[in-house]
């Protein structure tokens, strides 16, 4: 452990970083933007603009890289002319850039020699040089004007084209390159195997649904620890009853206190330490990751390491400016008592899209059933409105309907001469008197 805070001082001596305002003056010089800078060093724009603010400062290998970018950045004005000429630092470092199809260069001719017409800084073309003479060189005795005495040269083969991998070799290689680290830290956050090796294969899944966005990311690896990371840390997971119970503890006694202290701590804690101290990331790109503004995270991780140094021995006497890297020697060394290896890419791939498929196939179902449905209802719905039927009612206390009563003999007879003397006019209402 006394080698490794060695080595970690060491290599901070040799690496010098100018100053904040010295790293913005030599930007701008270069006439780079933040996003090109980021680009180079493999970071964030706003980790750039942290460096140059003098708000944060770079660690590890980033620092490196950022020291050696720096340093081509000042020396560019000494190799390629003054420092004020305009269009240098874009013409340094189009010529630093590797192109993926260069230009040819123009054919030398006999009037002039080649060396003058090219600029300076273009790199110099892997082609083998032409057979013809330059003004250089001796000339023959006959004259190099006449295009009919140089002999017939063959066109130049073409470059053999290296294939273009595909989206499924490009995912397997993503998936080989992060899968197994995932699956380690997702251990760390949980202390569940199945539940890190679920979130891990849940977040590649999510990666191949969405594969255009992610191989357009300029970190794809973090795009899928941020899916993974905010699966293993759902709360819902408590419900379940295969990830009520943590796995078997580890084996050596400092390995049990490591994992026991960080499953204490809290979900957003827990997070932050990881990405700061286990994966390396610097303040501003953790904060970032876990949705947090810069003081909110520097905050949790201060208390986290208050209550690491509390629980693991290792810690309690090392110096707040060095704990991040004993934490990082300990998350290394850390030997879990399970086994973490991954299903194969193509595996994961395979049951992403068979998962595809069904759903698809769920909701085309789905869709048929509701349009046979809405059909039906409209053919046999009525296009006009019914109003119901009141139901009937019995009324107490009126006497029920007993009929028409007898008739009379008198009654008989006017009822026989109205049928029988049908006319009309006032006799039928005044009859006579007979």
């Amino acid at each position: 452990m006394t080698r490794s805070v060695e080595t970690t001082s060491s290599e901070d001596s040799e690496l010098s970083l100018p100053a904040p305002k010295e790293r913005r003056r030599l930007r701008e010089a270069a006439e780079l933007t933040h996003d090109e800078v980021a680009a180079a060093v493999g970071v964030t724009a706003a980790t750039v603009r942290s460096w140059e603010s003098g708000r944060t400062d770079p660690r590890g290998r980033k620092r490196e890289l950022y020291t050696q970018f720096l340093a081509r950045l000042s020396a560019r004005p000494q190799d390629g002319g003054p420092a004020g000429a305009p269009g240098e630092a874009k013409t340094a470092r189009a010529a630093e850039e590797p192109a993926a199809d260069p230009p040819v260069p123009d054919r030398p001719t006999p009037d002039g020699p080649t060396s003058d017409t090219q600029a300076p800084d273009r790199p110099a073309l892997d082609r083998p040089a032409p057979d013809r003479p330059t003004s250089d060189a001796p000339t023959s005795d006959a004259p190099t004007s006449d295009a009919r005495t140089e002999p017939e040269r063959l066109p130049a083969e073409p470059p053999a084209r290296v294939p273009v991998p595909g989206p499924a070799e490009a995912f397997d290689g993503l998936y080989a390159l992060a899968a197994r680290d995932l699956t380690r830290q997702a251990y760390l956050l949980t202390g569940r195997r199945a539940l890190a090796l679920e979130a891990v294969e849940k977040a590649f899944v999510q990666a191949w649904d969405r594969w255009p966005e992610v191989a357009t990311d300029p970190d794809p690896v973090g795009w899928v620890r941020a899916i993974a990371y905010e699966y293993a840390l759902s709360p819902w997971h408590r419900f379940r009853r295969a990830h009520r119970h943590l796995d078997k503890p580890p084996a050596e006694p400092a390995d049990r206190i490591l994992l026991d202290a960080l499953l204490s701590l809290s979900p957003a804690n827990r997070r932050t330490v990881l990405l700061y101290d286990g994966v390396g990331l610097d303040l501003p790109d953790t904060a970032a990751e876990t949705e947090a503004t810069t003081p909110t995270a520097g905050h949790r991780l201060v208390h986290a390491h208050a209550d690491l140094a509390d629980r693991i021995p290792e810690l309690a006497d090392v110096p707040l400016e060095k704990q991040s890297a004993l934490l990082r020697d300990l998350f290394t060394a850390l030997r879990p008592p399970v086994d973490l290896e991954p299903r194969p890419a193509a595996v994961v791939r395979g049951g992403g899209e068979r998962r595809t498929r069904l759903w698809t196939r769920a909701t085309l179902s789905l869709t048929a059933m509701i349009a046979v449905s809405t059909s039906y209802t409209l053919m046999t719905a009525p296009t006009r409105y019914e109003p119901p039927l009141a139901p009937g009612e019995s009324v107490s206390g009126v006497p029920p309907l007993a009929g028409p009563q007898q008739l009379t003999e008198r009654g008989k007879q006017l009822h026989d001469k109205l049928r029988a003397d049908p006319q009309a006019g006032p006799a039928r209402i005044a009859p006579r008197i007979e």
